[in-house]
């Protein structure tokens, strides 16, 4: 990964448009720093009886459309810059398409894979009860991001409502359906980056019906770009990667086998009839569409030559 500060890209790309937009001086270095941050130390009882303390963050960086409204990432790699650069990103977002939102993020320096399902739930707990008093339906939402999950979420609205004495259901999205979480959450960031991919190819005039599409990240967002690239849009997949490696196989992958097989050994290695292949090597493959599903900061000024999607394919076996 780039070792460039995502905050201050962030910035940067602001100064940017600032610039082009002649954007007054005042209003300008107002949004170039986030209104309210929140930065606390959780102390949380591990299994084995020890106690260890984690870092964790919110970001609220512009309420002035509405409520903040942004996902919660949990990864040991989070850092206060990242989450301030996805919250200034979420306001920008929410802002473009016109949303009554205001832009927040959030996040637990982690690695939920070395953390069992009760140390998750008591993180979670924690965390809400750090952040409660500054969350709620007219102040700030969170959500489900990178290695959080609906169980996570009804672990945070649960400790929300026993602080407030009250039923909240609001108080966080991606919540499981039984609790009233949305229908089409689950699969939303996916299906929202297909339409964005279907309304670009129209725009360049591509028929993407039977071309290639290369998936690096294969969690939540990547498994459904994975089916919903094939079912929406006809795309084949020839290649997908995750934290641990990838699997290419330039005649075509099976989603909905794919997807199962992840779910089943948490990993894409081993996938029958495949090659191995690196994060690096599949985001530089040929193919038509390459969705980036992971991190930020993957194409960078060292590969962003070597990127060929949307150029000519080589010809491929049926």
């Amino acid at each position: 990964m780039s070792n460039v500060n995502p905050f201050t890209m962030a910035q940067q790309q602001l100064d940017n448009s600032a610039e082009k937009l002649k954007l007054e001086p005042a209003i300008h270095e107002l949004l170039r720093w986030p209104m309210k941050e929140i930065k606390v130390i959780l102390p949380v009882k591990m299994d084995d009886g020890t106690t260890k303390i984690f870092h964790a963050y919110r970001i609220q960086y512009n309420t002035a459309r509405g409520p903040a409204k942004g996902g919660l990432r949990w990864h040991p790699d989070e850092t206060v810059d990242t989450v301030r650069a996805l919250a200034a990103w979420m306001t920008w977002k929410t802002s473009v398409v016109d949303l009554p939102l205001g832009g927040g993020k959030g996040g637990i320096t982690c690695n939920p894979k070395e953390l069992s399902e009760n140390e998750k739930e008591r993180l979670a707990r924690a965390y809400m009860r750090a952040m409660a008093e500054h969350l709620g339906v007219t102040k700030d939402v969170p959500a489900p991001d990178v290695y959080t999950t609906p169980q996570i979420m009804a672990w945070m609205m649960d400790e929300y409502e026993t602080i407030t004495r009250n039923h909240h259901p609001c108080v966080i999205t991606g919540k499981p359906l039984q609790i009233g979480g949305s229908a089409g959450r689950v699969d939303a960031t996916a299906r929202g980056g297909m339409y964005v991919t279907r309304e670009a190819a129209n725009k360049i005039n591509i028929d993407l019906s039977g071309k290639t599409m290369a998936i690096q990240g294969f969690g939540n967002a990547g498994q459904y770009a994975a089916t919903l690239g094939q079912e929406l849009l006809g795309l084949k997949l020839i290649a997908a990667s995750d934290s641990k490696g990838g699997v290419y196989n330039e005649n075509g992958i099976d989603p909905e086998a794919l997807v199962k097989y992840k779910l089943q050994t948490g990993t894409l290695q081993g996938f029958p009839d495949t090659d191995a292949i690196t994060n690096d090597e599949l985001l530089e493959l040929e193919v038509a569409v390459l969705f980036p599903a992971a991190l930020e900061q993957v194409i960078t000024e060292k590969n962003a030559d070597n990127i060929k999607c949307l150029r000519d394919e080589p010809e491929r076996k049926n």
